[in-house]
């Protein structure tokens, strides 16, 4: 996420409606992103062992079912937030447009798409290595 941290601190920075609107992201951003760092995205960095049925530690196999029931637990929250996030990045790209500043209505429709994509994919896949853990644990 640091490198959209950089992009908004542009935005934020070029001024004008651009940078507003660029303020309204960063103020959902933050906690958005902390949460999804916390819980969402690190079991996805077992989607490569898990695929090709390598070991993986039995204490790295209890923090991300935690992580992904923690997921689970906050998903209709971290929807909300993306919503409010989408709308956000909808005013930063509108403004961005008016005031000729293409790279950032750009930035704004990527981080969109990236949502959708974290929606779509990414939390969902999360969830199913949470679930497929479990099942791994009972006994055969």
């Amino acid at each position: 996420h640091e490198h959209l941290h950089h992009q908004l601190d542009a935005a934020i920075a070029s001024g004008g409606k651009t940078g507003e609107r660029a303020r309204e992201v960063a103020a959902v951003l933050e906690s958005h992103f902390e949460q999804e760092e916390a819980y969402a995205m690190p079991p996805l960095g077992l989607l490569e062992p898990l695929a090709w049925n390598k070991p993986v530690d039995d204490a790295t196999v209890r923090q991300a079912i935690e992580m992904a029931e923690r997921l689970r637990d906050e998903y209709a929250n971290m929807l909300r937030e993306h919503e409010v996030l989408t709308a956000a990045l909808h005013r930063l790209a509108s403004a961005a447009r008016e005031e000729n500043k293409p790279e950032h209505a750009a930035f704004a429709e990527a981080l969109i798409m990236h949502a959708q994509n974290e929606e779509q994919v990414l939390y969902p896949a999360t969830l199913v290595i949470g679930e497929y853990l479990k099942l791994m644990q009972q006994p055969h």
